[in-house]
């Protein structure tokens, strides 16, 4: 494990939440953070103003350290931007566009940014822009991935060869082995989503977090593979838009499917049939909903037993 993500994001543990839409409000990330680790609050489902509420909400609760995840893809990008300057947030999580332009504003401004990357190429450009880590997201994880379907395992080790900075994992983590051999793949850290997103402090819906618990190992779905790839739970929505794919329909007919704010009926408003469920497959991991302190400590628990367990194997060579 590398301490310079430690002293770069000024926490104990080597673990950042994902900044998840309709998930990780101010409530989730102060939790996370109180624990020692990185909390973020997302804001892919906020207007500036409500980004802003959050961000004063969650200095209410913490005094640890906090972040911010800007999807660049955003057509509000620029203000959004604007309110993690203006409340002087030193921690920014960036992902869904290229880092070129707004890396070195935040940077100019004291920032710390990390850029999140589905494979190398990317993860040499966000070095380039400036970016101070990275986050390789394989294509395990929940909601939007990388076109090249590049699994974590397969992932990580590449970006980590590439770059010259700190690489967090993220993709079907969720518990203390996938930590483990993440940190084995020569990651300096890494990031969990879905687990976090079942906590008690998630602000999403109960159905939501519910059918994360009742999740199996085979329970989700890529679809949109021609648009951009979304990873979800298997529901009525997700199995039309699958054979609307599979009988090549046009792109009109198929927009007027996702075109409805899917993600906040199936996250925040718990629609479970006719809203997208976004996880990652490491949904089958999840068997409860549990405070965020709990979580960790189980984290931490399991990390150490399975970290025993190598080495004693080590012995064997």
């Amino acid at each position: 494990m590398n301490k310079n993500i430690l002293e770069l994001f000024k926490i104990k543990y080597p673990i950042t939440q994902a900044g998840m839409v309709w998930v990780s409000g101010a409530k989730l990330a102060a939790a996370v953070s109180n624990c020692g680790c990185l909390g973020l609050i997302g804001s892919g489902s906020m207007k500036p103003d409500l980004l802003r509420e959050h961000i004063n909400k969650v200095r209410l609760l913490t005094n640890n350290s906090f972040g911010v995840n800007i999807p660049l893809s955003r057509g509000d990008v620029d203000d959004l931007i604007q309110v993690v300057l203006e409340e002087n947030v030193k921690i920014i999580f960036t992902s869904s566009g290229s880092p070129d332009k707004f890396t070195p504003i935040l940077k100019n401004n004291g920032c710390v940014v990390v850029q999140v990357v589905s494979n190398v190429k990317q993860a040499k450009k966000s070095e380039l822009a400036g970016c101070d880590a990275i986050v390789a997201e394989g294509y395990e994880a929940g909601g939007h991935n990388g076109k090249d379907e590049l699994t974590t395992f397969s992932l990580v080790p590449q970006v980590v060869d590439s770059v010259n900075i700190p690489v967090i994992a993220a993709g079907g983590i969720a518990d203390g082995r996938g930590m483990l051999a993440a940190f084995s793949l020569g990651a300096s850290g890494v990031q969990i989503g879905t687990l976090f997103a079942a906590s008690t402090e998630s602000s999403a819906h109960i159905n939501y977090k519910n059918a994360i618990v009742s999740s199996k190992d085979n329970s989700t779905q890529i679809f949109l593979r021609r648009y951009s790839p979304i990873r979800a739970i298997k529901n009525s929505i997700v199995n039309q838009i699958l054979e609307a794919e599979s009988k090549c329909l046009s792109d009109d007919e198929i927009k007027k499917l996702i075109d409805q704010k899917r993600e906040m009926r199936g996250i925040f408003e718990g629609n479970i049939d006719e809203g997208f469920l976004e996880v990652g497959q490491s949904a089958g991991l999840v068997k409860e909903i549990k405070p965020v302190k709990k979580i960790i400590q189980d984290l931490i628990e399991v990390y150490n037993k399975y970290l025993g367990n190598l080495q004693c194997l080590e012995q064997l060579f």
